[in-house]
């Protein structure tokens, strides 16, 4: 049984870069989980902060409507 490799491996999220966070977002303006999105725990807390300040800043919606 081989395992999956991963390709697409991201080091930084920018909370402006609001298309990129949505691609790893439900309808209803939620994350993801780990699972879903492949990444890391690492990876994971960093989408979640960017996720969070972008929220802050009313670049993406708490919840949809």
């Amino acid at each position: 049984m081989e395992k999956k490799i991963k390709t697409a491996n991201v080091e930084h999220y920018d909370f402006k870069d609001v298309m990129r966070l949505r691609a790893h977002m439900n309808p209803h303006a939620r994350m993801f989980n780990r699972r879903r999105t492949e990444h890391s725990a690492h990876e994971q807390r960093v989408f979640a902060t960017a996720v969070k300040r972008a929220r802050f800043m009313a670049l993406v919606p708490y919840v949809a409507e």
